[in-house]
């Protein structure tokens, strides 16, 4: 293994990095993130609820899958905290939990659509 230079060539640059890198908690929450969201039909789920909040069989719908195979891959997302259930009367709606989820989510969502489009074009 090669030793660490003692002094950095770009200190400032270095310092900045350095702000830059996630704490132990955050870089575990973050890797339980992309770990669930590796499944495309988690990423649908989440980008269907970008704006909406849906009961599982409407997401089914959207989806094109059943409602059991949807609502498992809802578990998964609910589990790390990427979507939030609402009961009112007999039906759960489902929403994306918090801000920082759909900031970090409408970014990926946007590098794969350019991709995409990059691809494409």
């Amino acid at each position: 293994m090669e030793a660490m230079s003692p002094h950095p060539i770009d200190p400032v640059a270095v310092a900045s990095a350095e702000q830059q890198t996630l704490t132990g908690a955050s870089e575990r929450r973050m890797r339980k993130l992309v770990e669930v969201l590796c499944d495309t039909t988690r990423l649908k789920i989440v980008r269907a609820l970008h704006d909406n909040e849906l009961a599982a069989s409407d997401l089914a719908r959207v989806l094109g899958r059943s409602r059991s195979a949807t609502s498992q891959h809802l578990r998964v997302l609910r589990e790390a905290d990427i979507v939030q259930p609402t009961r009112r009367g007999n039906i759960v709606r489902y929403r994306l939990a918090d801000e920082l989820n759909a900031q970090i989510l409408d970014d990926v969502g946007r590098a794969f659509d350019r991709l995409q489009v990059e691809a494409t074009g």
